[in-house]
C-alpha cells in the first residue's frame, strides 16, 4: 500500500515538473537607440536654409515582450524634445515561416523595409524610397517566408489616424499593400533575390476642409538629419487614388553586393485634371574592406547588418522625379550621389562617415539648388 502511494506522488511530482517546464515564459527586454550627428553643409541656393552643426536626431526608450507564439514591441522617441510614438505592434507567430502583425509599423513595400530607418547602408534612406514609400502606418500585416519565397501583405490606414481622431480626420482613408520577393540564392557569400512590390492608397487628412480628403502630399528632405529642410515636394490637389508599384533586384558574392529599386506613383484626380505621376530609383553599390561576406534575413527580405569588426564602403546614386507637366503640377527634379563608410563596432554600435552631393531643380516657388554635405554619426541601439 505504501509503495502504491510513494509511486502515485513520484507520478504526481513528475507531472507537475513536466508542466512548469512546457509552461511558456513571459520575457521582456527594454530597448533603446540613440543617434549622435555632427554634420557639415555648403548650400549654393540659401533660401532652403541648411545649416551645418551638432544634434541627436533619434532617441528612443521602448520594450518588447514575448510569450509563447506571441511578441510584442512599444517604442517612443524622445529626439529634439518631442515626443513621438514609434513601433507599437503584436505579432503572432504560426510557425516558423508565418505570421500576423498588427499595431502601428512599416509595412513591408520595397527592398527599403528590409532595414530600419538607422540601420540604411547608406545612413540616410534613398530619397525616392522616402517621397514613394509610406512611413508607419495602423494596419494588419501577414507574412510568409521561407527558402525561396517572401510574400506579405497588409491592409493599412492613413497615417493620420495615428495623429488624429475621426471627429477631427472625418472618414479615415484606408489601403493596401504587398511585396511579394523570390530569392533563390541565400547562402552567405552567394545570395539574388528579384521583387516587385505594389500599392493603393485613398488622398490624405488636411486640415483645411474644402481640401480633407482630396490631396495627397509626396515630399522628402535633404540627406541630413541636423536640418529637417524639404528638398522636394509636391501637392496633388483634388486627388482620388493612389496607385503604385516598385520592382527591385539585390545581387551579392561575397565581399561585393549591388541593389536596385523602381518607384513609380500615379495618383488619379476629380474634375477631369490629368492625373500626375512621379517616379524615382536608386543604385546601391555595397563592398566590405574588412569581413568576409554578406549575409541574407529572410524574414526581412535582405541583405543583414555586417557582422561586429567589419568595414564598409557604399556608393549610392538616386535620381527623384515630382514633376509632372501634363498635371501641372512641379514638385523638382532629384539627382543626388553619396558614398558612406560604415564601420560595425560591435552588435550595439556603429560608426558612419557619408559624403553626399544634391542636386535638384524644376521646383515651383523655389530656385534650383546644389547641395553638398558631410557627415558623421555614431548610433548605439540595445
Amino acid at each position: 500500500m505504501k509503495h502504491r502511494v510513494s509511486s502515485v506522488v513520484v507520478a504526481l511530482a513528475m507531472a507537475a515538473t513536466v508542466c512548469a517546464q512546457e509552461e511558456p515564459k513571459f520575457t521582456v527586454k527594454p530597448t533603446g537607440r540613440v543617434l549622435f550627428d555632427a554634420t557639415y553643409v555648403h548650400a549654393q541656393n540659401q533660401d532652403d536654409k541648411l545649416k551645418s552643426g551638432v544634434g541627436v536626431p533619434d532617441m528612443r526608450i521602448g520594450v518588447s515582450f514575448s510569450y509563447d507564439h506571441w511578441k510584442g514591441k512599444v517604442d517612443m522617441g524622445f529626439a529634439y524634445g518631442k515626443v513621438s510614438m514609434k513601433d507599437v505592434l503584436l505579432q503572432y507567430d504560426f510557425d516558423q515561416t508565418n505570421f500576423v502583425r498588427g499595431g502601428y509599423f512599416i509595412h513591408q513595400y520595397g527592398y527599403q523595409s528590409c532595414t530600419s530607418s538607422s540601420f540604411k547602408e547608406s545612413m540616410e534612406e534613398p530619397q525616392s524610397n522616402a517621397v514613394f514609400n509610406d512611413d508607419r502606418l495602423i494596419g494588419v500585416m501577414f507574412e510568409h517566408a521561407d527558402d525561396k519565397v517572401l510574400a506579405a501583405a497588409s491592409f493599412v490606414v492613413e497615417s493620420d489616424a495615428m495623429k488624429q481622431t475621426t471627429d477631427v480626420t472625418g472618414d479615415e482613408s484606408v489601403g493596401g499593400l504587398t511585396r511579394l520577393v523570390y530569392h533563390p540564392f541565400i547562402e552567405p557569400g552567394k545570395m539574388f533575390h528579384v521583387g516587385i512590390s505594389g500599392g493603393i492608397e485613398g488622398a490624405q487628412y488636411s486640415n483645411t476642409d474644402d481640401m480633407n480628403h482630396k490631396q495627397i502630399t509626396l515630399a522628402s528632405k535633404w540627406p541630413m538629419r541636423v536640418a529637417k529642410v524639404n528638398s522636394q515636394q509636391v501637392v496633388v490637389t483634388d486627388a482620388k487614388t493612389m496607385l503604385k508599384f516598385s520592382p527591385e533586384v539585390m545581387a551579392s558574392y561575397g565581399r561585393f553586393a549591388v541593389i536596385g529599386q523602381y518607384f513609380y506613383n500615379r495618383i488619379s484626380r476629380n474634375k477631369g485634371l490629368h492625373a500626375f505621376t512621379g517616379s524615382g530609383a536608386y543604385v546601391t553599390l555595397r563592398g566590405l574592406l574588412k569581413g568576409h561576406q554578406y549575409k541574407y534575413t529572410k524574414t526581412d527580405g535582405g541583405i543583414a547588418t555586417p557582422d561586429a569588426g567589419s568595414m564598409e564602403l557604399c556608393l549610392q546614386y538616386n535620381y527623384t522625379s515630382l514633376s509632372d507637366h501634363k498635371a501641372g503640377l512641379y514638385g523638382g527634379y532629384l539627382n543626388d550621389w553619396a558614398l558612406c563608410y560604415n564601420y560595425y563596432f560591435n552588435k550595439y554600435m556603429i560608426w558612419r562617415v557619408r559624403g553626399s552631393y544634391s542636386k535638384v531643380t524644376n521646383r515651383s516657388g523655389f530656385a534650383d539648388n546644389e547641395v553638398s554635405i558631410l557627415e558623421t554619426r555614431l548610433q548605439v541601439k540595445f
